[in-house]
């Protein structure tokens, strides 16, 4: 008899004791110093400071202790807790509560999500897809369709019925409100994004993606733009943006998937203002909106800036015009590309084709601006004139003058920029495609080092 109730009591006291664990804190250390195979203290793992331990009767009968405050467990920390129980074979207690952070995660169908437990993912609308923190929560994948509003991080905006084509007609907006009061942009990738082309014109008169309720102007688009994105910049205020996609006209096969991502105004991601487009990294490729070397159509009235972060230990760039593997359609010229054809008179066919054309007297309808561009990488190009900002014609070159070979055009002016601009009309420019520019930049040399 006395044996069995030493024994109760011994289960009574580990009952209680396992029974008031309420959190495993972020800040307490998992390892022994001296060991990365010491297993995780008591006090540690159930959230109990030593001194709690010291009395028996105190763990007992004393139920009246306020809890300790939650703290949250960091990846970082879950980390180490399951490499300590994998070497060891050992695991977490069950009554063991888990916090961790709200982290972005890759999904199993690899699109961006946010990490919640399950239950808070459905709360907020979302679709669980995939496991994050080392199991203990769920990918939690936000997408939204005609009518919808977000306040998340990350939200996909897709039309009815995604990954099928759409064929409807009307208006389908995504009304996106800041997940917190240090937002100061939104970025949009166009993941997916096939509309209806504009008219002869230029114009996108059967469909349009609109973007309102920003604090600068942003293009009215069209056509292709699968791939491309934007940056557009938001208020102080909590002011929604509102994306919209109209369709009308005849039946045609539509689809977009936008990736919607707010960027707070301290992000070393955030782009600079007024740059509608922002690339980061050494090289990498810019198309105007809708450009297709195969049924993309210049767009009218297009004016904005696209950036180009200069990284470390570089001080100049170096453009070149996209490879073209199509060529003009019959009856054109096929030594000519059609990645850079921005003109005021370039019909369809080629005909009109007018070479490399220079400066703001000759450029004056549609042109791309690249500050003091040269083909030698020198104020001097190589026919002895000085550089040049705007260029435009069918052919990339800097010199201008009709030149009928595409060629490298370099700029060391800071920062890299490139200014595109189209008129109200493309009905005399039904040939243009836009443009397609590899950039890669330059190394400095010791004397721009200093």
């Amino acid at each position: 008899m006395r044996k069995t109730f030493v024994l109760g009591v011994i289960f009574l006291y580990l009952h209680v004791t396992l029974m008031r664990v309420s959190f495993v804190s972020a800040e307490d250390e998992i390892m022994d110093e001296d060991s990365d195979r010491s297993p995780p203290r008591p006090h540690h793992v159930l959230g109990r400071s030593k001194r709690e331990t010291n009395s028996f009767w105190g763990n007992l009968f004393n139920f009246e202790r306020k809890p300790k405050p939650e703290r949250r467990i960091s990846n970082e920390t879950l980390n180490k807790m399951n490499e300590f129980s994998e070497r060891n074979n050992r695991f977490l207690s069950l009554f063991t509560v888990v916090k961790f952070n709200n982290e972005a995660c890759m999904s199993a169908s690899g699109d961006n999500g946010t990490c919640f437990p399950q239950a808070e993912c459905v709360r907020r609308g979302g679709a669980s897809n995939g496991k994050c923190a080392q199991g203990y929560g769920s990918c939690c994948v936000f997408s939204k369709s005609c009518g919808a509003s977000t306040n998340q991080n990350c939200t996909y905006f897709t039309h009815n019925g995604y990954p099928s084509s759409f064929d409807g007609s009307g208006s389908c907006q995504l009304t996106v409100y800041k997940c917190a009061p240090d937002i100061c942009q939104l970025k949009l990738e166009f993941d997916s994004f096939n509309i209806a082309q504009p008219g002869s014109n230029g114009v996108c008169n059967n469909d349009q993606f609109i973007v309102s309720g920003t604090t600068t102007a942003v293009p009215i688009t069209c056509g292709v733009n699968t791939g491309n994105h934007m940056f557009v910049d938001v208020g102080n205020d909590n002011s929604p943006v509102t994306l919209s996609v109209i369709t009308s006209g005849p039946t045609f096969s539509r689809s977009w998937k936008i990736k919607v991502t707010q960027i707070k105004c301290n992000d070393a991601f955030r782009a600079p203002e007024g740059c509608l487009q922002y690339f980061r990294g050494v090289s990498g490729v810019i198309r105007s909106y809708n450009f297709d070397f195969t049924s993309g159509q210049q767009l009218s009235n297009q004016d904005y800036t696209t950036c180009i972060r200069q990284e470390r230990n570089f001080c100049g760039i170096r453009y070149t015009a996209c490879s073209d593997n199509v060529g003009y359609p019959s009856g054109g010229d096929p030594a000519r590309s059609r990645a850079f054809t921005l003109t005021g008179q370039l019909a369809q066919g080629g005909a009109g084709s007018v070479g490399a054309i220079t400066g703001s007297s000759n450029c004056v309808t549609d042109w791309v601006t690249i500050p003091c561009a040269t083909n030698t990488g020198r104020i001097l190009q190589m026919n002895g004139a000085v550089c040049q900002d705007r260029l435009c014609g069918d052919i990339f070159n800097s010199e201008g003058g009709g030149a009928s070979n595409q060629v490298p055009v370099y700029s060391y002016a800071k920062p890299f920029r490139i200014t595109y601009h189209t008129d109200s009309n493309e009905t005399n420019d039904s040939g243009n495609r836009g443009f397609c520019l590899n950039y890669i930049q330059q190394p400095c040399t010791p004397q721009q080092k200093k």
